[in-house]
């Protein structure tokens, strides 16, 4: 009997990963076709400041519908209810407004990048989130991590080449920049947060996460007031939205719980094979969506970016005994 139950257990734990991996590459890899397919005309027909909210409100929801399920079972207590201190949330603001500014130039990037190379330059916020750590939670790097930092430039600039035209590289100067300013604010919230959770890690993540997306609600209501309010005012919330955008929203939504289910039920490796595919799938959709060419380049440089992920996620360093 021990033996059978381990095996359904085993069984059940499996098919969980399995699920939770093929829904986080679905949704990483979809991201960027989403976005440049809701364009229209080359242009966004609606707003892109209440899209975000509309992101930062589903998750918004989603917690409160994990926090209910967890009150129905637990009870509410000290580490799961809402009420709060103004200490506490006080420092929700700063990673808010990184967001915010990282989500937005999201949309503005695939001025200059197409889905496919999105995917690819994205990953450099891996160095800026490892350089981070160092510098704010003073946590070291392996050698092989910076050995994978390296190899990670190398993979996205060589993807990047581009032998049939005058320029060396496909995505231009402004590109570049977008994403390296996506990837240090990406980054920087990132690593904030963190600090934030392990001040209090008895705190339920739901809570934190709400808190974080209320005032992400807030700043988006500011940028949509400073960026589109009379458009708003004039043609509604939802002007221009269509079924691609809904979907969108959807997908920015679900993805962030993904990247928690698989922190919580599976491994960071397996958030690596995801990233690593997704690359992949995204470039392979967009051949046939977009007219993309898959060049050498981009598989070479694609193939060196996932195995510079996998040592970065292999490389840390061992615990001094």
């Amino acid at each position: 009997m021990p033996s059978s139950v381990g095996g359904l257990n085993n069984k059940s734990s499996w098919k969980l990963k399995s699920i939770v991996t093929l829904a986080l590459t679905l949704l990483t890899s979809s991201q960027a076709i989403l976005i440049v397919w809701s364009k229209r005309a080359g242009k966004y027909e609606y707003s892109v400041t209440t899209a975000n909210f509309s992101v930062e409100a589903l998750k918004c929801a989603f917690s409160l519908v994990a926090l209910a399920r967890i009150w129905k079972s637990q009870g509410v207590t000290e580490d799961n209810k809402l009420s709060t201190s103004f200490d506490e949330v006080s420092v929700y603001p700063i990673p808010a407004i990184l967001y915010l500014i990282k989500n937005l130039l999201q949309y503005y990037i695939f001025a200059y990048v197409d889905a496919p190379a999105y995917q690819i330059l994205k990953n450099l916020n891996i160095i800026s989130t490892g350089v981070l750590y160092r510098i704010i939670l003073k946590k070291k790097l392996s050698e092989i991590q910076w050995a994978a930092f390296i190899l990670l430039c190398a993979g996205c600039t060589t993807a990047q080449l581009n032998p049939s035209s005058d320029h060396v590289l496909q995505t231009p100067l402004q590109g570049w920049v977008m994403a390296i300013v996506m990837a240090l604010l990406s980054g920087f919230a990132g690593v904030y947060t963190e600090a934030i959770i392990k001040k209090r890690p008895s705190r339920n993540i739901n809570v934190q996460n709400f808190w974080l997306y209320i005032f992400g609600m807030v700043f988006n209501l500011i940028a949509i007031c400073i960026q589109d309010y009379d458009e708003v005012m004039n043609k509604g919330f939802f002007h221009g939205y269509s079924f691609i955008t809904v979907c969108m929203i959807f997908n920015h939504a679900l993805s962030g719980i993904a990247v928690s289910m698989v922190m919580k039920y599976a491994n960071n490796i397996v958030k690596v094979y995801s990233t690593s595919v997704a690359m992949l799938l995204t470039a392979v959709v967009s051949v046939f969506l977009f007219g993309f060419h898959l060049s050498l380049a981009f598989f070479l440089g694609s193939t060196v970016v996932s195995i510079s992920i996998y040592l970065h996620s292999i490389g840390k360093p061992q615990a001094q005994k």
